[in-house]
């Protein structure tokens, strides 16, 4: 390995030089070595360690008596496999503070950067990009060695490639920072496995998007929670919603597979961003535009109507078999000058935000002379095109910029790929749109007390009385009610409130009272409120649950049917969830978490992520619901945890969401605090 290393850093051409340490070799692949690095005849910048585990703690040391400023530690043998290794890593960390040393590792790929004034490939990958505007975050080395050679085969100019191991020292943002004020880097690819500090990621990822895109591919997309879940919020809350909620919000754009990491990169490492999602398409077959069509829609982009001023100028040059409406069918006859005027007109329609130009190479037209004839044509539109040279994936020569990587129009080998690599881009762009979005405001006169260990079970869920002061306390709606401790203080609770009524098992050991048939709905009168009672008390004992009462409530009937909850994840802190469905929201699973604290933007976007939010507009002759009454419901609740640090999970479910301008109605909670109890 450590031969593999040298030899890349010659092969590469570092500028600088190069000195090889091996206590037993006079010279190494034809360089005199060196017996230890105290005894170099000049000053190091960075040393790689590639020898055995069980040596690498001295080699470092060695290193940082001799004043080396930085570290890369290639070797494997240390955290990953527990035990004497976790300690060797733990002392790597304490001589690199000892030595105000910098460590990437250990058991990592390495370090490269492209830039024609270093030209370093410190890694044992053999392939060495060519210098451009992408830099590369892998946590896999091995998968790191895979990215390398694709990006050289595709034509990704990159700026650096860091392959951060264990993360002993140098993580993963302390390079998006870097990254972020390096001036040689457009946009960044991170592949993750973990986040090692979210919260930090967040702010940082949120705060250098607005300038350069961020595109992860994260692994590990499993719902597991470290802990069984009581609530509907928990249940769904597992650790990937909590990284979707913060790429989200923090505008990083998530990927699934490492081919649409560079496709999604490709693109918006060479094109401008677009003003919206309008896309045009131009082709010159009728099959492939048709799947690109159908994959625009599917990836959330606007098909747009051209212009008659456009259909008009295409017209002039376009035979009269042409279809002048999108998408643009030129048929198989076009040459490279009818792609040059047409991808110029179409670029100048401002109905076109985006444009898609497709190319199935015919016999008679040469694919180089279309390329060239594209990239006249775009030049200067600042708007995005992607092409799709059918079979052809990475940058065709004639696609503009040659010679310089950051302004050359990305091909993809099938039009599916660069609808989606267009959608991500516009996604972006919207995002950059809403990245200073406030945090809602909410009217409060001041925060009301903490619950006291009194109002809550040994498990930290709190009384119903304590439930239902926390939400009046901050203007949250719900039906008014009552609580019974026998049959007959029930039919009066239910007289006073009017009838038909709701009535719900109170105790302390039932999160979900619905499962276990601890609800009973629409009693309509007061000997229908005994025999209820009676049966609910029959159905506690049944559960050998402590009955601590029986809750009386109005019955609030109509309305659409959501849940909104907090939990507290303990990498990321709170989240918050909004979802569509009630009590099947669980079975459904259509929700949307954001992380505290949720902006103006965050809270609508919420409720645009839910696949079933068209139910609030209205949906086939059903009464709309009141959407400004739910924004204000979740702005009170992201209050509320501002004000609570001990808030750990809240399920407001069922919400009703009445129609417009009659509000939202909390018809059943529950709030676990934080334990005091001991």
């Amino acid at each position: 390995m450590g031969g593999e290393l040298f030899h890349n850093l010659l092969k590469c051409g570092f500028n600088g030089p190069v000195y090889p340490v091996n206590p037993s070799a006079d010279y190494v692949q034809s360089v005199r070595a060196w017996r230890s690095v105290r005894g170099l005849p000049g000053p190091v910048d960075l040393a790689i360690i590639a020898v055995p585990a069980e040596h690498a703690v001295a080699a470092l040391e060695d290193c940082g008596r001799a004043g080396v400023g930085a570290a890369v530690v290639v070797t494997a043998g240390f955290k990953e496999i527990g035990g004497a290794g976790a300690e060797r890593e733990a002392a790597l960390v304490r001589i690199a503070r000892e030595h105000d040393m910098r460590v990437v590792g250990p058991n990592c790929l390495g370090v490269l950067n492209t830039h024609p004034s270093v030209s370093l490939n410190a890694t044992f990958a053999e392939a060495f990009p060519e210098p451009g505007p992408v830099a590369f975050l892998s946590q896999s080395g091995a998968l790191g060695v895979a990215v390398l050679d694709r990006a050289t085969r595709l034509g990704i100019g990159m700026s650096s490639f860091v392959s951060i191991g264990n993360r002993c020292d140098v993580s993963g943002n302390d390079l998006i920072e870097y990254w972020g004020q390096d001036p040689d880097t457009r946009v960044m690819l991170l592949y993750l496995e973990s986040l090692g500090n979210p919260r930090h990621f967040t702010r940082l990822a949120r705060n250098i998007g607005r300038t350069k895109p961020i595109i992860a591919l994260k692994s590990g997309r499993t719902v597991a929670g470290s802990r069984a879940a009581a609530s509907h919020t928990g249940a769904l809350a597992g650790t990937d919603m909590a990284v979707d909620a913060l790429f989200a919000q923090a505008g990083v754009i998530r990927v699934s597979t490492i081919e649409e990491l560079f496709d999604t990169g490709m693109l918006l490492a060479t094109q401008p961003l677009p003003n919206g999602r309008r896309v045009a398409i131009l082709t010159n077959a009728g099959g492939p535009g048709i799947l690109a069509a159908d994959a625009c829609e599917q990836y959330g982009l606007e098909l747009t109507e051209l212009s008659a001023d456009t259909r008009a100028a295409l017209a002039r040059f376009l035979p009269p078999e042409a279809s002048l409406k999108n998408p643009v069918d030129m048929i198989a006859s076009a040459g490279a000058e009818s792609y040059r005027r047409a991808v110029e007109t179409l670029l100048h329609d401002p109905a076109v935000d985006l444009l898609l130009v497709i190319f199935v190479p015919p016999l008679m037209t040469a694919a180089p002379d279309v390329a060239r004839a594209i990239a006249e044509g775009a030049a200067g539109a600042g708007k995005p095109v992607a092409s799709c040279f059918m079979g052809a994936h990475g940058f065709r020569t004639g696609l503009g910029g040659e010679g310089s990587s950051a302004e050359r129009i990305p091909s993809y080998a099938f039009p599916e790929s660069a609808a989606q690599a267009l959608s991500r881009a516009a996604t972006y762009a919207r995002w950059r749109g809403f990245a200073d979005s406030p945090v809602p405001g909410v009217s409060l006169a001041a925060p009301p007390a903490a619950p006291s260990r009194h109002d809550q079970s040994e498990s930290g869920w709190l009384s119903p009385g304590e439930t239902a002061r926390l939400l009046d306390a901050y203007g949250i709606r719900t039906p008014r009610s009552g609580v019974a401790r026998d049959a007959d203080e029930a039919a009066s609770i239910a007289a006073k409130l009017g009838f038909p009524v709701v009535m719900k098992l109170i105790a302390r050991d039932i999160v979900h009272k619905s499962d276990v048939g601890g609800v009973v709905l629409d009693r309509r009168s007061e000997d229908e409120t005994r025999r209820a009672f009676t049966e609910l008390c029959e159905r506690a004992k049944q559960l050998g649950a402590e009955l601590d009462g029986v809750l009386i409530q109005e019955y609030v009937k109509e309305g659409i049917e959501a849940v909104v909850g907090v939990t507290n994840d303990p990498n990321f802190g709170p989240l918050l969830m909004f979802g569509l469905g009630g009590v099947y929201v669980e079975l459904l699973g259509d929700v949307a978490f954001r992380l505290h604290p949720v902006s103006e933007h965050d809270v609508d976007s919420m409720i645009a992520n839910v696949h079933a939010s068209k139910l609030l507009e209205g949906y086939r002759g059903a009464p709309p619901g009141d959407l400004e009454a739910l924004r204000e419901l979740l702005a009170r609740v992201n209050r509320m945890v501002s004000d609570h640090e001990g808030l750990e999970e809240m399920d407001l479910n069922p919400v009703k969401i009445l129609p417009p301008g009659r509000g939202v109605v909390v018809v059943d909670a529950r709030i676990r605090w934080q334990s005091r109890v001991g």
